[in-house]
């Protein structure tokens, strides 16, 4: 369980990427105060720790629902977080991500209600976006039991206190790492998701290959 939870733990934390999220985080609150920003950094760590947990205890329920076998997602969802890591070695999620702040800034929420930045964007879907949601699914089903979705849980929790860490020191992480820094980091966290989302589709096709032979 151990192997799984650190993989666990470094999948969800590539995905959201809090390094990739500071100078997002910068540029939908131009202006604000420390204290603001940590009350937004705050809000937003809390609201997609609930849209994650939401979806890592009852994210498997809803699959069954509508008839999809763990296999098949393991395999759906390999691919997505392989896309995912596809854009972070090419620098093409960072953009994207770009795009949702830069839109909510041109709507305002920057500049008004906190409450609203910490929602969106910022929560959704810069941090509990579809990469994230797929990601604690996944994870739910190599960690079956009480024992393992309180473990998911920890996971989940740590890795919303590590965001929130980072969103705390935004400006001072922008200024030392500046962009060469964060395109180097981020580009070999890339390599890393790759890897797993690599394993994930493997072990997907195994069940399903299982499956259909029994």
């Amino acid at each position: 369980m151990t192997e799984l939870l650190l993989n666990g733990f470094v999948t969800l934390f590539v995905i959201i990427d809090p390094l990739g999220l500071c100078p997002l985080f910068l540029a939908l609150t131009p202006g604000a105060s420390a204290t603001a920003r940590r009350r937004i950094a705050l809000q937003a760590s809390i609201i997609a720790f609930v849209i994650l947990l939401v979806f890592a205890l009852a994210g498997l329920a809803i699959l069954e629902s509508l008839g999809i076998t763990l296999g098949a997602f393991r395999v759906a969802g390999g691919l997505f977080l392989f896309t995912i890591a596809f854009e972070l070695v090419f620098e093409k999620r960072q953009e994207r991500k770009g795009k949702s702040a830069e839109a909510a800034v041109e709507d305002g929420a920057g500049t008004s209600d906190h409450a609203d930045v910490a929602a969106f964007p910022m929560a959704i879907p810069l941090m509990a976006g579809p990469g994230a949601i797929a990601a604690v699914i996944l994870l739910s089903g190599s960690l079956p039991g009480f024992a393992g979705q309180g473990a998911l849980v920890a996971v989940i929790a740590v890795v919303m206190l590590a965001t929130f860490g980072f969103l705390l020191v935004a400006d001072r992480l922008d200024k030392l790492m500046g962009r060469t820094g964060r395109a180097v980091i981020t580009r070999l966290l890339g390599v890393i998701l790759a890897a797993l989302a690599v394993q994930f589709v493997a072990d997907g096709a195994a069940e399903l290959i299982a499956s259909n032979r029994s």
